[in-house]
């Protein structure tokens, strides 16, 4: 009943509770402006995590679909992240608000926005289409994925500076966790009031087109296949 309200509370509510949890409880004073430092880490995190969750099951559970219709396959775990890439969109809003109401200007980095959005969908949709052949075959994939995505929020700077707990490690970090490279570039342009490092950014654009491709191969190679195993 409430539709794209859902979109928002979550993230309000997560935010709420780092806010309270590292300004009240446990004060860290390194950083400041805390919720929009943590709201944004939430709405990129739930994007995220949201996508690959969706798009693990967006070809099981179209099962129906698949052995009645002949269309490209590949439609169903894009379709899985471009909505929740819909649904990230509607929460800009509310974090302008938070902006706003913290006294954070704009400045023209946000002109790179749109390309680090497309460079975030581009990851996800190659995580979409392994995880979605992945779990064709192995049914498991889901579970396993439940507890890998916890693991993960917290190898991810949601709440944090990496800066702070990896010193010695942030590159690595950034390296080989792509969330932490594309958060980092949001909160570059809507946290920092900065452009992402040029560099930085080109990087990240290879490594999502690099992964979209790998996992549209795969999932290609195996697209034939699919309504034999379900």
């Amino acid at each position: 009943m409430l539709g794209v309200i859902w979109c928002l509370l979550n993230p309000l509510a997560m935010t709420l509770i780092f806010t309270l949890l590292f300004t009240v409880f446990m004060p860290n004073k390194a950083i400041s402006n805390f919720p929009v430092f943590a709201l944004i880490g939430v709405l990129v995190w739930n994007f995220h995590a949201s996508s690959i969750v969706g798009g693990i099951q967006s070809i099981t559970a179209n099962s129906a679909l698949l052995t009645k219709t002949h269309f490209p396959r590949e439609l169903l775990p894009l379709s899985m992240v471009l909505s929740n890439g819909v649904n990230f969109l509607f929460a800009i809003p509310i974090l302008v608000a938070f902006l706003m109401l913290f006294g954070i200007g704009i400045g023209w980095g946000l002109l790179l926005l749109p390309i680090v959005v497309l460079i975030q969908i581009g990851f996800l949709a190659g995580f979409a289409f392994i995880f979605a052949t992945a779990n064709v075959y192995y049914r498991d994939t889901g579970i396993i994925m439940e507890s890998l995505l916890l693991a993960w929020f917290f190898l991810t700077p949601v709440f944090y500076q990496p800066q702070d707990l990896f010193p010695e490690w942030q590159r690595l970090l950034y390296i080989v966790n792509p969330v932490a490279s594309v958060l980092a570039s949001y909160r570059d342009i809507l946290y920092s009031n900065a452009a992402p490092e040029g560099l930085f950014l080109l990087r990240s654009a290879t490594e999502a087109g690099a992964f979209l491709i790998f996992g549209w191969l795969i999932f290609h190679r195996f697209a034939d296949r699919f309504v034999e195993e379900l």
